[in-house]
């Protein structure tokens, strides 16, 4: 659909000239500047086959919301298969998500691009006393240098096209001088937008496809995507929720409470417990889809805070066999947890420099040093739980 909006001359390989030109194809970086390594850069070759490796490992080996989805599987060969597409599939549907976004970037560069793509956002400024005035005389602006850049990119594909290399450098070097004053016309808003007088949330980045799906394709195909978000959305949420609602009734209710319940009381219990953490996701949803560039970017900073530290304890157990109490795993991931929550608050505080990828294999790492550390200072306890011989069993 995107292509197919594109201007008739304008073929698929040149819309991704476009954007590559603009620098939104620029996806592979060493992270290595000026002879040393940038711990800072969120993205590179080294924090995505390493950071991304134990985020990876921690989400589809260890994660109850895809464990699950292996267990109900009809029998063991379909769970590998479940498991071994997850896999293979993952790659290249995710460079198409990815894909998409580069070709709506290439849309809006021969179409006109709102200012600002969160219109409830757009609506407070121009209600604002401050800025009401200042906002039409901005739009203006960005107006016309939006025009020039239709032209410009115009000029660039067809001159790409016809291999005339001279008006290619020229139009080429017009739209970057272009692009650059439109995104400090954005970022002038933004600032607007975030400012005291007006209170608004000055990131658009989540409203970018969403924006486009409802002002370009036809209706039925709007509802359609919206539908597909939402059940994409409920059948995520709907076996994460599930996993902490059992957690919480095996793990904390059935531990804790001394009454022996009926299997139905049980049941309303958890419907109960299911409510309570559906109602948590939603107050944590509202205060943290924003700690990231965009949405896709605040899943993976949240699972990096804690997806080590899971993976860590799992490691653990598959390799360290002389630990055998679950009190040193325990308190070791508690440690954990701390020195990967502390890191995390030191690079927001810009006291360290460091990627949010980088969390993932501190926390695995943190749980196999904390659990040896305190597997040789705390010495062993056994349980008095009966294994049904009578004999006291040490559990973990």
């Amino acid at each position: 659909m995107v292509v197919n909006m594109l201007p008739k001359d304008v073929s698929f390989t040149d819309a991704l000239e476009v954007s590559g030109k603009l620098g939104k194809l620029n996806v592979i970086t060493t992270g290595f500047e000026n002879g040393r390594f940038n711990w800072s850069d969120q993205y590179n070759l080294w924090s995505g086959l390493i950071g991304g490796f134990f985020l990876a490992l921690s989400y589809f080996g260890t994660d109850q919301s895809q464990v699950g989805r292996y267990l109900t599987a009809k029998s063991l060969k379909e769970s590998r298969m479940g498991l071994l597409m997850n896999g293979l599939v993952k790659v290249p549907m995710q460079f198409a998500i990815l894909l998409i976004g580069a070709l709506v970037f290439t849309f809006y560069q021969f179409n006109k691009a709102p200012l600002f793509f969160n219109d409830v956002q757009v609506k407070k400024l121009e209600q604002s006393a401050v800025y009401k005035d200042s906002f039409v005389l901005i739009q203006q602006q960005y107006d016309v240098i939006t025009a020039k850049k239709q032209q410009a990119v115009i000029n660039y594909t067809t001159a790409s096209d016809s291999n005339d290399k001279i008006k290619e450098d020229q139009s080429l070097a017009e739209l970057k001088t272009l692009q650059t004053e439109a995104n400090a016309i954005r970022t002038k808003v933004k600032g607007w937008i975030n400012s005291k007088e007006v209170g608004g949330d000055g990131n658009d980045t989540n409203y970018i496809f969403l924006r486009f799906v409802v002002d370009n394709l036809p209706v039925g195909l709007v509802g359609l995507l919206v539908a597909i978000i939402f059940l994409a959305s409920w059948g995520s949420i709907a076996a994460a929720i599930n996993s902490l609602a059992s957690c919480t009734m095996i793990d904390f209710h059935r531990r804790f409470t001394n009454k022996i319940d009926s299997g139905e009381h049980e049941y309303r219990l958890s419907k109960w417990y299911t409510l309570a953490w559906g109602i948590f996701c939603i107050v944590v949803a509202m205060f943290t889809y924003n700690i990231g560039n965009s949405l896709i970017e605040a899943v993976n900073v949240l699972g990096s805070l804690f997806y080590g530290v899971i993976l860590g304890v799992f490691l653990v157990a598959f390799f360290i066999k002389k630990i055998k109490s679950g009190h040193v795993v325990f308190w070791g991931a508690v440690l954990a947890e701390l020195l990967v929550l502390t890191v995390f608050i030191l690079t927001k505080v810009g006291v360290l420099k460091m990627g949010f990828l980088w969390l993932n294999p501190i926390g695995a790492f943190a749980v196999l040093f904390f659990s040896l550390l305190l597997h040789a200072i705390w010495p062993p306890q056994t349980s008095r739980h009966s294994d049904g011989t009578g004999s006291p069993k040490e559990g973990l």
